[in-house]
């Protein structure tokens, strides 16, 4: 496909959930492209995609894919990344990577436009996309950093089946309909496919969410607690978190409980502050039960934040919560994002 101006493009696991996200995101975003390639595993090559309008067959990602390729959105899995990204940057393409591959490479910016896009001004041709549920809870976090500076963190999450993927979201609707229809369930996929043993999704929920390590934490724990540090500069931040996996089909929800270095600030104040924050939406009305909630986010590019409040106990402690489409702003909104920073920037060739 062609149009008069724009970038040659390559979207890597085109098939997934999130890789028709954004090639959705990139069509409605009208995202200057010139060619698109999609590109995904030899199992899912030769199926065919409509995108704007015409329909272009899905080849199998290997490093000459990304000859003439200016921009490549990765979301195919860590192992594809880790061999195909550093092949497509060493061919000249910017490679925006939305698997936790890189995130922690000091040489690769892990960002969030809205907290830390002049990192971008950094890559050496690959760029990570953050953890879903750091994405959303950074960007609530930001403007506050930046008035009142912050010390401690504390989240919750309470996270959507759709991260862990099509199989957990399958999982989720058989077993509820087998449990109403009164048979039994033989849980396959969550906590994590790759662990010794699987517990039920329906009507539940897991504290669990990725493998456990020797500190106590899961992955999912560690990516948030290490990930915000990073994106913010904040090395001495003080992070905590504990991850939930709920039978919701789409969008994180956070109960975060944020430390500010500066004191005396009220919960209308940091509402104010929010409400005027770019990619976040307030919603804060609790005599008339306005508050965010996982459904009403789906398929919206912004962070929804509310019951935003004053810690009881301490004047520098507020508590809130965030809820965002893990799909989008947790994934290809953000990818997207990044792209469109980086034409902004002037970065993108």
């Amino acid at each position: 496909m062609a149009v008069e101006k724009g970038y040659h493009i390559a979207v890597v696991g085109a098939t997934g959930a999130v890789g028709q996200q954004m090639l959705k995101t990139l069509e409605e975003r009208d995202f200057p492209i010139q060619s698109v390639k999609l590109l995904s595993s030899k199992r899912s090559a030769g199926k065919k995609i409509i995108f704007k309008g015409e329909e272009i067959t899905v080849e199998e990602a290997t490093p000459e894919s990304f000859e003439g390729v200016q921009l490549a959105l990765f979301s195919a899995g860590g192992s594809v990344s880790k061999a195909l990204a550093p092949e497509a940057a060493k061919r000249g393409a910017i490679c925006v990577d939305n698997t936790s591959a890189f995130r922690m490479d000091e040489n690769v910016p892990l960002v969030v436009p809205e907290v830390n896009e002049e990192d971008l001004r950094l890559h050496n041709g690959i760029i990570a996309n953050p953890n879903c549920s750091t994405i959303q809870m950074v960007v609530a976090l930001e403007p506050l950093r930046e008035k009142y500076g912050i010390k401690k963190v504390v989240v919750s999450t309470y996270q959507a089946v759709s991260g862990a993927g099509l199989n957990a979201i399958n999982e989720m609707k058989d077993q509820t309909k087998d449990l109403l229809e009164g048979k039994e369930v033989t849980p396959e996929v969550l906590p994590v496919g790759g662990d010794k043993k699987h517990y039920q999704i329906a009507f539940n929920a897991i504290p669990q969410i990725d493998k456990f390590q020797e500190n106590g934490y899961t992955f999912e724990e560690m990516k948030m607690i290490n990930e915000t540090k990073k994106i913010m500069h904040l090395p001495e931040l003080e992070v905590a978190a504990t991850c939930v996996r709920l039978p919701v089909e789409t969008g994180h929800s956070e109960s975060v409980y944020v430390e500010t270095e500066k004191g005396g600030a009220t919960a209308e104040e940091i509402k104010q502050l929010l409400a005027s924050s770019p990619g976040v939406t307030l919603q804060d009305d609790p005599a008339n039960q306005v508050y965010p909630m996982a459904i009403d986010c789906v398929g919206k590019n912004d962070v929804f934040v509310g019951r935003i409040r004053k810690d009881l106990d301490r004047d520098n402690g507020f508590h809130m919560w965030i809820v965002s489409d893990n799909l989008l702003k947790g994934a290809a909104w953000n990818s997207v994002q990044i792209a469109e920073s980086l034409v902004k920037l002037q970065l993108l060739k």
